[in-house]
């Protein structure tokens, strides 16, 4: 099996999927090899160009909340906030004044102000682009959340500053029952005590008979840790993050310079 995560290591900076990438994949699937991705996205955040991906079976969603079947989307496994965590972390939006995107259902919803902020004035430290298409605008996305607290698959608190961020940190990692993590920079994503692509991908593995050391994962940030401390070859990008590198077995070329298929080429094509 070969778990992927997208943007930073199997998207290059752009956000697309270069030729090579698609045929490295291809050829591992027909070699009989499980593909996976594994991302912090939503499914619905998922591109079609990745789902045009042949023999890309499997999709780990929401950082481990779900995992659904690529071509159909039918979620097979699912792992959602505890309630009150929920309310604790609707508390500590309005204490800090982050801005948040909560995954529900399979979809990213924001508050419209911030997602006219963004469509109107672009965001520094993410693509832009990808926030006005992915993300569903609500007028109160805390009140969405509160009203589905019993089905939320991960919060992603978004600071404009590092300052700010760090200030809000300890605060929740304090909070019990949940799980916090980093998928870019300026942002903190809240998950379940359990939630992770580790535990979504070891559900997985037992479902197919699996081992981990017959598991390679990719990865460029800190939200990939646990899944390459877990397979039997950890891969890092050479663009990672946050003390990535350091918890992998092989770094390889980066997003940009395919990366994701030199990997596959030597340790799953062997050649």
């Amino acid at each position: 099996m070969v778990a992927l995560d997208l943007d930073g290591t199997t998207f290059d900076s752009a956000g697309d999927i270069s030729e090579r990438t698609v045929k490295t994949l291809e050829e591992a699937a027909a070699a009989g090899t499980h593909i996976v991705v594994s991302t912090g996205r939503s499914y619905a955040s998922l591109p079609q160009h990745i789902k045009d991906v042949s023999g890309i079976e499997y999709a780990i969603t929401s950082n481990g909340a779900h995992i659904n079947l690529m071509n159909s989307g039918e979620q097979i496994y699912s792992d959602f906030l505890d309630p009150q965590v929920v309310e604790r972390i609707a508390e500590i939006k309005a204490m800090t004044g982050a801005d948040i995107e909560v995954f529900f259902n399979g979809r990213a919803y924001v508050d419209e102000s911030y997602y006219e902020d963004v469509k109107e004035n672009g965001c520094p430290y993410r693509n832009a682009a990808y926030v006005i298409w992915s993300r569903r605008p609500v007028p109160d996305v805390s009140a969405l959340m509160l009203e589905h607290k019993h089905e939320i698959e991960n919060v992603n608190f978004i600071f404009q500053t590092l300052e700010l961020l760090a200030e809000a940190k300890p605060v929740l990692c304090s909070m019990e029952n949940a799980t916090v993590t980093s998928s870019f920079i300026n942002n903190l994503e809240v998950g379940g005590p359990n939630t992770s692509k580790r535990t979504a991908l070891l559900w997985l593995m037992d479902h197919l008979d699996i081992s981990t050391e017959e598991l390679m994962c990719c990865g460029d940030a800190p939200n990939d840790q646990a899944m390459l401390e877990l397979a039997g070859i950890g891969v890092a990008v050479a663009n990672a993050w946050g003390g990535l590198k350091d918890h992998a077995d092989y770094i390889t070329a980066s997003n940009d310079d395919d990366g994701v298929a030199l990997a596959i080429e030597k340790f799953v094509l062997k050649r």
